[in-house]
């Protein structure tokens, strides 16, 4: 990332130790902006903020509604053997996952720790459905293209040399493989399988199981990324009867849950099929594909929503539920991890009009404009009416930078301002990356739960690419939420009128090179009838909460809230969540009451409809009710109470970690082995350890995310490697380089914890 002036100056600043520093320059005009509460009213679907294998502690703290758990790798997964083929990503290889009892399995695969951490932290879950026909075939490892039976090739994995990439070392495909080398044949019957396992473990979808199923992952693309088991394109009509009998499995097996197709991968999804696409980038047949000639010219996305559509009509059953097509944008450098140079920086912030924008023309081979979202949402009125619209995958790169933070609350503003009914982000942050924060804005800008509004109303600005603006009323309180993103290297002070909202103050939370570490609490802001002016930094995002103003005179009590529900029980805490008051008196919050012998007892307060009660008692009932009041003061009667019983004394936990290296002049290879010798399973790891000296360096590191800040270095565990059951161990590493000596560290800590 280029930093921002700001963030330049905080270095400088400590780097100089704190010398006074300029004073900043006077912010200039910003474009007007306007809020309407009375004009565009919807909903909002939580689903727009969902992610694909997020850490199950920004999960938790973001309440993620839904995740997913999808990729190439889930095509040819094999539940009962909890075994993943990594396809084209990785030397088309048989990957066993990480299982501490792989003798019970098909109870306790990754996929059903999966849907379990989900029913522990109360999101739901996508989980994708192999169709290919193949999965892998067992727990050893193999792969698709091994050298020893077909010969030297251009690429082999160089901790399995035998595993090849497919080509020839002239860069030609090798072909005439065995797809049996690691995979076996399967039918609809696996996903009637899978479902029945998924329902046997944890319900069915109606009653809190998995709410939703993809039907395989990008389809369009098995002739690539799967071509070891499926080297030609998958043609119009096979994808209309696979489709058919896998979504039509799932639906009888578990007719409550919702599927989601074609997953296609992009643009070129909704107009190509796999067939086309496969053909025509080898023979340029792109101004007349076959495949799409055989069917009367119709591009894909309306063929395949007409045919779903027969299908219901034909038989009573609707098996699509979601339109579901990915996106990633295709403009140079936009998709990269780093955010790139300046150019790279604003083309990033300007590509997120594809999503809406009718006059945006897509600076990419696309050359044309997109509007996705508008799009897919006419393709299924005008051929499926009644079908949601998804994009289970998508990702605008920078995750590490301010500007990849910007761009995504854009994209989320935009999610939910123009309908789209559900989103997982490909794949998800570290919690300490800025792109996290950018959800916080929406999900937890307070931390304590504070969130955006689930009911969109109009937003306008004279000019939406240098401030984006996005609104919503939130229903437990009434306050109304604004967002607002400065995409532009200057301070902008703009007015904001509001129509239909009055307060006296605004709440102000804000994101920006000013603290990079997380969103930060500011002075209210004072707000007239008409509205207020803001000034909003250089690269920032602020969120705005108007508290919806009182009424004088008011003594109508608010109706007592739903009776709360348990989420964690923990040994010393539970988590409690509620229906909100249900009439229109202006709640502005909830309080959280215990009842014992003694009587009642207030133990917290809540802007929403969640609170996790603390400082309990293990293996201890307790009873909660909740009331609700609002700005005059009124208190609503109690809630329904609630009696749970936290958990028992959790059981000790330990570790120990080696440290190996492999040592050459000016570079090394270092393994690390991390052991649980606790009594309990540690679910995610994180290592900790410094250099003894400022020469040694981390290089490319495999089995974990491997990060260094002068001579400390962490190790965050991957999605198939962190959990370790009591007495399991695990390996990760890295090649570094060094100068002057390669000690071995000497302390490490894991998850906090000091290791033996």
């Amino acid at each position: 990332m280029r930093p921002t002036s700001a963030l330049l100056s905080v270095v400088l600043a400590t780097a100089l130790g704190g010398l006074a520093l300029p004073e900043p320059a006077l912010a200039v005009a910003g474009p007007a902006l306007a809020v309407d509460t009375t004009a565009a009213r919807h909903q909002i679907s939580p689903y727009v903020y969902g992610m694909n294998f997020a850490d199950e502690a920004l999960a938790r703290e973001l309440r993620l509604p839904v995740h997913r758990y999808g990729g190439n790798a889930t095509t040819r997964y094999n539940f009962r053997a909890d075994t993943t083929n990594r396809a084209a990503d990785w030397y088309f290889e048989n990957i066993p996952n990480d299982n501490p009892n792989p003798d019970d399995l098909p109870e306790g695969s990754e996929s059903d720790r999966f849907v379990q951490q989900n029913k522990a932290i109360g999101a739901a879950t996508v989980m994708t459905v192999p169709m290919l026909g193949w999965i892998a075939k067992d727990r050893s490892r193999a792969c698709g293209f091994s050298v020893a039976k077909y010969g030297p090739q251009q690429s082999t994995d160089q901790w399995a040399p035998d595993c090849g990439n497919g080509k020839k070392p002239d860069g030609s495909l090798v072909t005439g493989n065995d797809p049996k080398d690691t995979s076996v044949a399967v039918g609809p019957e696996y996903a009637t399988d899978f479902v029945n396992h998924l329902k046997g473990q944890f319900g069915a979808a109606a009653d809190g199981g998995v709410q939703f199923y993809n039907l395989d992952n990008e389809p369009d693309l098995w002739h690539s990324t799967h071509r070891d088991v499926r080297p030609t394109g998958l043609g119009y009509d096979e994808l209309r009867d696979r489709s058919y009998e896998y979504a039509a499995a799932i639906k009888a097996a578990d007719p409550g849950a919702k599927t989601l197709g074609p997953v296609g991968w992009g643009l070129n999804s909704i107009i190509y099929s796999g067939l086309d696409q496969d053909t025509c980038s080898r023979t340029g047949c792109w101004s007349n594909p076959p495949d799409k000639a055989a069917h009367g010219g119709q591009d894909l996305g309306p063929w395949y929503l007409d045919r779903m559509r027969e299908y219901e009509q034909q038989h009573g059953t609707r098996i699509l539920d979601y339109f579901d097509v990915h996106l990633y944008p295709q403009q140079s450098g936009v998709l990269g991890e780093a955010a790139g140079d300046a150019t790279t920086q604003a083309l990033r912030l300007r590509s997120t009009r594809q999503l809406w924008d009718p006059t945006y023309v897509d600076e990419s081979w696309i050359n044309q404009p997109v509007r996705y979202i508008p799009r897919l949402r006419e393709l299924v009125d005008q051929h499926y009416p009644g079908t949601k619209i998804a994009m289970t995958e998508y990702n605008w790169g920078g995750f590490g930078s301010l500007n990849g933070a910007l761009a995504q609350a854009d994209v989320l503003g935009i999610f939910g301002r123009e309908g789209l009914d559900l989103a997982t982000l490909w794949t998800a942050p570290t919690a300490d990356q800025p792109v996290a924060n950018a959800f916080r804005v929406y999900r937890n800008y307070d931390g304590k739960g504070g969130a955006f509004g689930e009911t969109s109303v109009q937003a306008t600005s004279a000019d939406q690419g240098k401030l984006a603006v996005y609104a919503a009323q939130r229903s437990a309180d009434k306050a109304l939420t604004v967002v607002v993103v400065n995409k532009t290297g200057d301070d902008l002070t703009s007015p904001i009128a509001l129509t239909g909202a009055s307060a006296s103050t605004a709440q102000v939370y804000r994101y920006s090179a000013a603290d990079l570490a997380g969103v930060v609490r500011e002075a209210d802001q004072p707000v007239t009838a008409g509205g207020l002016t803001a000034t909003f930094p250089a690269n920032s995002i602020t969120h705005l909460v108007l508290p919806r103003g009182t009424t004088p005179g008011d003594t109508q009590a608010p109706t007592a809230p739903g009776k709360p529900t348990a989420g964690t029980i923990t040994g010393d805490s539970v988590a409690l969540a509620w229906t909100p008051s249900t009439d229109d008196t202006a709640v502005t919050g909830y309080d959280v009451h215990r009842v014992d012998t003694s009587g009642t007892v207030k133990v917290g307060s809540a802007a929403g409809t969640t609170y996790t009660v603390a400082g309990l008692t293990p293996d201890t009932p307790y009873t909660f009710v909740v009331t609700a009041r609002d700005a005059a003061g009124n208190v609503s009667a109690a809630s329904p109470g609630l009696t749970v019983r936290t958990a028992p004394t959790a059981p000790t936990v330990g570790c120990t970690v080696g440290y190996t290296a492999n040592s050459w002049p000016g570079g090394f290879t270092a393994t690390v082995t991390i052991k649980n010798t606790g009594t309990t399973a540690i679910d995610g790891w994180k290592l900790a350890f410094d250099f003894p000296t400022a020469g040694q360096k981390v290089g490319q590191g495999w089995s974990a995310t491997w990060k260094q800040n002068g001579t400390s270095v962490t190790a965050d565990s991957t999605s198939w490697n962190g959990r370790l059951a009591p007495g399991a161990s695990t390996s990760a590493g890295f090649n570094g380089t060094w100068s002057g000596t390669n000690l071995a560290p000497t302390t490490f800590n894991l998850n906090g914890q000091r290791c033996g």
